[in-house]
C-alpha cells in the first residue's frame, strides 16, 4: 500500500541515491533503461517532477558499457570504496536537503538503511518533511522508524515498462563522474578511468579514504527552541504516564497544570493545553484524583502492562481531530529512553509535522529518536511555577479540599467515561468492570512474556467490545490496540 503524497511534492524535483553494490545492474540488462524505469514507476503513482539520479559504488568494478550507458541518460556516477558508500551517500543526502527545501521527493536505493542511517534520517524528517521512497534488493519489509510513501523491490523497479533513449556509440557523457576519495570530477569516461588507475588516486584512497562511519548530524541539535509562529498559539495535548513520573509526596497536585503551562509559556507557547494522566486508579490517592480533576486534568484508568499502548491510542485519536499545527507533550521515561516505545510517535510526527515536547524523571542515556522543541526533567517541570520550598510541603487535610471536578475520569479497559469521581468509583467496583479486569489479567498470564503484548492486541477481537463513549467513538474498532501493539510482534 502506498501513502498519498501532497500535491506540491508530486510535481517537484525527485532526487535518487543508488547503492550499486546492494542493487546492481542485472547481467544482460540495458543500463539505459534504469532511468526510464524509475521515471515510469514514479509516474504510475502520480509523481511527475524531474528526476536526478546518483549511482554510488566501486566503479573500478563496473563495466565501461554500464558507466557510459548510465551517464548518457543523465545518471551521475560516484566512485567510493565499498565500506564508505553508506556514509558518503548519507552525507550527500544531508547536503542536498540543505540546498533543496520541500516540497521535494527523496528516494533511497539500498539495503543498508537501518541503524544510525534511519535513526538520523527519521529525526531529519520530523523537522523537515520530504516525500520519501525506497527500493531494495531484499524482500520488502517495514522500516519501524521511517515513513515511506512507497517501497519497491529492485527487480520490480527495473521491470517497469519504458523505452531506453537511443545513444550513439562514442557520444560524450551527459552526466558527471565523481571520485569522492580525491574530490575529482569530469565528464569523460576516459579521463575518469585514467584517474582511477593513477598512482595519486591509489595513494589518496589508501591514506585518506572517505569516512566509513556515518555522521549523525542531528546529534548536535539543541533540545530547547522558542515557539515558531505557527505553533505558538496551537493546541497542546499532554500524555502523562504517572507510573514513570508520579506526583511527589507532599506535592499539591493542583500545581501540575499551572507548572506545565508556565513552562510552555516561558518558550512562548500559549495555546490551549489538555492533559490526560494514565495510571492505575487503585494506586492513585483520592486527593490526587480530585486535585487533578479540579484543574481540568483527565484521568485515564489503565493497568500497568497496557498503559503505554493506551497512551498511544489516545494520541492517535487526538491527532485525528487536531491536525497540525499542533503540539504533543509526552511525560514518560519509557518513551524517552526506548526506541521501540517511541517508534509509533516518531512515525506520526513524520506524517503530520506535529511539534513535540518530552519530560522524564531520569535523563535518557541516549538521545531520543523523537525530535523535540523542549525537554524537561520531571522534578524541574513541577517546580516551574513556584519555588521547590513552597511547593514540596506536606499537604494538610484542609489543603486537600479542591474545587468541583472539571476533568473526565476514563476507564480504558471498559471504554467508559465519568464526570464525577463517585460515578467513576462505582464503575470500577461494578461486576462488569471486575470481570473485564479478570479476563484481561488471565489473558496476559496465559502466555509467556515474549508473546504477551501481541496476545493483548487480540484481546478485544475475542471480547468483542465496541467503543461505547463519545470520547472513543472514532477509535479503531478491530483489535485491542491495532497499530501500536502489533508492531511488537516477534
Amino acid at each position: 500500500m502506498r501513502m498519498s503524497g501532497n500535491d506540491a511534492a508530486e510535481t517537484s524535483k525527485i532526487e535518487v541515491w543508488w547503492d550499486m553494490k546492494d542493487c546492481p545492474i542485472p547481467e544482460g540488462y540495458d543500463a539505459r533503461r534504469v532511468r526510464p524505469s524509475m521515471e515510469r514507476a514514479f509516474e504510475k503513482i502520480g509523481y511527475t517532477g524531474p528526476v536526478s539520479i546518483t549511482a554510488y559504488g566501486n566503479q573500478t568494478q563496473t563495466p565501461d558499457h554500464h558507466l557510459l550507458a548510465l551517464s548518457s541518460t543523465g545518471v551521475a556516477v560516484v566512485h567510493t570504496i565499498v565500506e564508505s558508500t553508506r556514509s558518503v551517500m548519507y552525507r550527500d543526502m544531508v547536503e542536498w536537503r540543505g540546498q533543496n527545501p520541500p516540497p521535494a521527493t527523496m528516494m533511497i536505493i539500498s539495503d543498508q538503511v537501518e541503524g544510525d542511517f534511519s535513526w538520523d534520517l527519521a529525526r531529519l524528517q520530523q523537522r523537515t518533511r520530504y516525500d520519501l521512497f525506497q527500493a531494495n534488493s531484499m524482500k520488502s519489509r517495514d522500516d519501524l522508524l521511517l515513513v515511506y510513501y512507497a517501497n519497491w523491490r529492485w527487480e520490480q523497479l527495473l521491470g517497469e515498462e519504458g523505452t531506453p533513449p537511443l545513444v550513439t556509440c562514442g557520444l560524450s557523457s551527459a552526466a558527471m563522474f565523481y571520485c569522492k576519495s580525491c574530490n575529482f570530477d569530469c565528464k569523460s569516461l576516459k579521463k575518469f578511468r585514467k584517474h582511477l588507475s593513477s598512482y595519486k588516486h591509489g595513494m589518496e584512497e589508501a591514506i585518506n579514504p572517505p569516512d566509513k562511519q556515518l555522521l549523525c548530524v542531528t546529534k548536535a541539535w539543541a533540545r530547547n527552541y522558542p515557539a515558531t509562529p505557527e505553533n505558538a498559539t496551537a493546541k497542546i495535548h499532554v500524555l502523562w504516564d504517572m507510573n514513570d513520573c508520579p506526583i511527589p509526596e507532599g506535592y499539591d497536585a493542583r500545581r501540575v497544570r499551572p507548572s506545565i503551562e508556565r513552562a510552555l509559556k516561558e518558550l512562548s507557547y500559549t495555546g490551549l493545553v489538555s492533559i490526560t494522566a494514565f495510571a492505575d486508579q487503585k494506586q492513585t490517592p483520592v486527593h490526587h484524583l480530585l486535585a487533578l480533576s479540579s484543574t481540568g486534568v483527565d484521568f485515564s484508568h489503565t493497568l500497568p502492562w497496557v498503559h503505554y499502548s493506551r497512551m498511544i491510542t489516545d494520541f492517535e485519536i487526538w491527532t485525528k481531530d487536531n491536525p497540525a499545527p499542533a503540539s504533543i507533550m509526552i511525560i514518560s521515561d519509557e518513551v524517552a529512553s526506548s526506541k521501540d516505545r517511541s517508534t509509533l510517535i516518531c512515525r506520526k510526527l513524520q506524517e503530520s509535522n506535529y511539534n513535540c515536547f518530552l519530560a522524564y524523571s531520569v535523563r535518557p542515556f541516549e538521545m531520543p529518536v523523537l525530535v523535540t522543541s523542549a525537554e524537561w526533567l520531571w522534578d524541574n517541570l513541577l517546580a516551574v511555577s513556584e519555588t521547590k520550598r513552597n511547593i514540596l510541603h506536606k499537604c494538610s487535610e484542609s489543603e486537600r479540599v479542591v474545587a468541583a471536578s472539571t476533568g473526565m475520569f476514563c476507564c480504558t479497559l471498559c471504554l467508559c467515561d465519568c464526570k464525577s469521581l463517585d460515578d467513576f468509583n462505582k464503575h470500577l467496583a461494578s461486576k462488569d468492570h471486575t470481570q473485564e479486569e479478570k479476563r484481561m489479567l488471565s489473558h496476559t498470564q496465559a502466555f509467556p512474556h515474549r508473546q504477551r503484548q501481541y496476545k493483548i492486541s487480540n484481546y478485544y477481537d475475542e471480547a468483542r467490545y465496541p467503543p461505547k463513549t463519545k470520547r472513543t467513538r472514532n477509535a479503531p474498532r478491530k483489535g485491542f490496540l491495532p497499530r501500536s501493539l502489533r508492531f511488537t510482534r516477534r
